[in-house]
């Protein structure tokens, strides 16, 4: 089956946010310096300008998603780049720390709107048989622009000045815009009232269980704010639960997760970026602080990584369509891990760069096979009208994946000694046992093999 020009604009303008949003998660890290220095921000404002924008793209992303499948989709992802934009023009323009900050928390809505919408335009516009090809490359395209944010973070920073990290935004925005607009069809999930209820509730427990994971370096995991901060989202979490199963109009249908295959791609999902954003931000300041190279040929050096994710990513896509996506995200991850675990044994000594070569290789070839496998698992398990609601379940999931990574990675990177002691190689270590873990996950996904003729929603065999 041919993909049609619509396809095609719907795939490359999903990417198109996706990427924009990609982009900005890490970004700004290459770029935190040069910030303090301009505009005289402490340590802990600092983080802020990370954590707000993560916070809020991570607590919105059920409502948003559910907000696109009753207004349209495509009219919601368009509303998500203009606030996108015109939050990153806020970000460049701005003169002080709370400024920046409050900018950046926008930016993290637009987000939040942007990225389970770009995964629920791409599901309604592709067949089943199609979607694999089609994610494989939406992933290898947003996975390039996770791995390559530090680079291209250091080389704006370096050529021109930090603002323009994000003043780059602007014009693919006023740009992708009017063509979403005139060249993406509309499409709505079921027709049902908005469940504000819930909408609070997910959102706040997800606040809740990110603010822990992002200040359990710095106040102490036993500390009463951070304890009190997990404490208070699981108890939203579980009202959350209560009310859905509950309420004739739910935002999430708890019977979403009685299908194997859609809870075990979110598992796997969730392990996958919890290495990956990891590794990204221990393997970027590596480069930097032991191997002496600037940010910009910090993030050249990554290249056996990330240029895997562009080559091999709609190879995956592809292979997803024929094999099923078990065995991608099972030995995707196992390679994953073996790469990371390699990494961490050979940096116990002085090493050489050329000695990173190959395990980087390797792992980039891992995430390429898996990224589009737990991403096409989890929306391709649901009937089709559900894409939106998976998408942004899905989106969520690696989002708190990749927040609770860094943190708790971070705390046994400097409780072994940073990396003047062994906190490098230990925190590589942890990036390949999450990556194993994503693999056990990754078991649970159905096996199956997929045709060209008419496909079965899985929901269907498996929710009963």
């Amino acid at each position: 089956m041919r993909t049609t020009t619509q396809q095609r604009w719907v795939l490359g303008l999903a990417s198109i946010g996706s990427v924009m949003v990609a982009l900005d998660v890490l970004v700004v890290a290459a770029a935190l310096t040069t910030i303090r220095a301009d505009l005289g921000a402490t340590a802990e404002q600092l983080e802020w300008t990370v954590n707000a924008y993560g916070l809020s793209f991570a607590m919105l992303l059920m409502t948003a998603a559910a907000i696109g499948d009753r207004w349209g989709r495509r009219r919601t992802y368009a509303g998500g780049l203009v606030l996108f934009t015109l939050a990153s023009v806020a970000c460049a323009l701005a003169t002080s720390l709370p400024w920046l900050i409050a900018a950046r928390a926008l930016q993290g809505v637009g987000a939040a709107v942007v990225m389970p919408l770009a995964m629920g335009l791409l599901g309604a516009a592709f067949p089943p048989e199609r979607r694999g090809w089609a994610t494989g490359v939406f992933s290898g395209v947003t996975g390039l622009a996770v791995l390559g944010g530090p680079m291209i973070g250091g080389a704006v920073t370096e050529g021109l000045a930090w603002q323009w990290i994000f003043w780059i935004n602007v014009p693919v925005g006023l740009i992708a815009i009017p063509l979403v607009l005139r060249n993406i069809p509309e499409s709505k999930g079921p027709i049902r009232r908005l469940d504000l209820a819930g909408a609070v509730l997910v959102s706040l427990a997800v606040l809740g269980l990110v603010w822990g994971v992002v200040h359990g370096q710095g106040s102490g995991w036993s500390s009463a704010e951070v304890l009190g901060s997990f404490a208070g989202g699981i108890v939203l979490l579980a009202a959350f639960a209560v009310r859905e199963n509950r309420t004739e109009h739910p935002m999430v249908p708890l019977t979403f997760f009685r299908n194997r295959t859609f809870s075990a791609a979110n598992s796997a999902g969730f392990f996958l970026s919890a290495a990956l954003f990891s590794a990204v931000f221990f393997l970027s300041q590596y480069m930097q602080v032991v191997l002496g190279s600037g940010p910009f040929m910090a993030g050249l050096k990554l290249l056996p990584w990330t240029a895997t994710l562009f080559i091999v990513g709609p190879i995956a896509g592809r292979l997803v369509d024929r094999v099923g996506e078990r065995p991608l995200v099972v030995i995707g991850l196992g390679l994953q891990a073996l790469g990371m675990l390699w990494v961490s044994q050979i940096s116990r000594g002085s090493v050489q760069y050329y000695e990173l070569v190959v395990p980087l290789v390797i792992t980039g070839c891992g995430v390429s096979l898996a990224m589009p496998a737990t991403q096409n698992a989890s929306v391709g398990s649901l009937p089709r009208e559900s894409v939106g609601i998976a998408a942004g379940i899905y989106s969520m999931t690696r989002q708190l994946g990749g927040a609770a990574g860094v943190a708790v990675l971070g705390s046994v990177f400097a409780s072994a000694g940073g990396y003047a002691g062994h906190g490098f190689t230990r925190a590589l270590a942890g990036c390949g046992v999450l990556s194993l873990l994503g693999a056990l996950s990754g078991l649970g996904i159905t096996a199956r093999r997929r045709t060209a003729g008419p496909v079965v929603p899985r929901a269907m065999e498996e929710v009963g």
